[in-house]
Parts: structure tokens; C-alpha cells; sequence
């Protein structure tokens, strides 16, 4: 299902012009218009999905197939020297386009970007309270 207001529906869908480096019948893939290096790119579903939790699993895994061959092409045609692929839920995570996409960011020595975080250092026993929590385990 599309939805009417989602530009990235309209793009997906080929409503909307867009620089396209592949495409098949569930996802296109387009440069960003405002990339954070030379060659990033966006797989977008032709589909209607907000985030990661509304996507099928089955779809986001060939959305994930999808972002690893335009990285390849990406990265031959471009001499990237990595790759960063961001997936992004929520406002607050930095998603900014209610439709599910994946960020394939091409990344060469010294491009400047910062992408990543400052590693915490949660003690064991606080490592132990979230394995808990996310298990659902009752406290011993």
C-alpha cells in the first residue's frame, strides 16, 4: 500500500524524478540529495512502511540484499574505501522521512563524516538488569 503524503512513495514509485542507480519490484534505490559522501544512496520500498517495526521481516531482509548490491556498485564505481549502511526509527534515532529506508553511505580516508557513537561502559551487573528486562526474566 502507498500512501498519498509520503514523498518517499512518490519516489519509490517513480512518481516524483529521481537519480535511480537500481531498482527491481519492491525497492528502488536513488542518490540522496543530500548525501554525507560522494555516492550515498537510499533503498526505499515501493511499499508503505514507517519504520523497521512496521516492514515485514521477510521484506526488510531483501531490503537489506537491496543495500548490499548497490553497495557493490557503489563502491566499484566510486573507489569507496567502506561502507557504512544506516537504518534509522524514529525521530529521536535521526529518522526524518516517515518511510522505511536504508542509508548506504559510501566512506573514503578522511572524508570527515562522523558516524558512530561514544562507546558507554555499563558494569556487568547493569549489562545483567537490561539482558533481564529485554528477556522478560523475573529478578532470582
Amino acid at each position: 500500500m502507498k500512501k498519498d503524503d509520503c514523498i518517499f512513495c512518490k519516489i519509490a514509485n517513480g512518481e516524483i524524478p529521481s537519480n535511480t542507480i537500481c531498482e527491481d519490484d519492491e525497492f528502488r534505490v536513488i542518490l540522496d540529495n543530500g548525501p554525507a559522501t560522494k555516492g550515498h544512496a537510499l533503498v526505499l520500498p515501493k511499499e508503505h512502511y514507517a519504520d523497521l517495526f512496521e516492514i515485514p521481516e521477510d521484506l526488510a531482509g531483501r531490503a537489506l540484499g537491496m543495500a548490499k548490491k548497490a553497495g557493490e556498485k557503489i563502491r566499484a564505481a566510486l573507489s569507496a574505501d567502506g561502507l557504512n549502511i544506516v537504518q534509522n526509527n524514529g525521530e529521536c534515532a535521526g529518522q526524518t522521512v516517515s518511510h522505511f529506508h536504508i542509508h548506504v553511505i559510501p566512506r573514503y580516508r578522511n572524508d570527515g563524516q562522523l558516524i558512530g557513537w561514544k562507546p558507554g561502559s555499563p558494569s556487568a551487573e547493569e549489562l545483567a538488569e537490561i539482558r533481564k528486562a529485554v528477556n522478560g526474566e523475573a529478578d532470582a
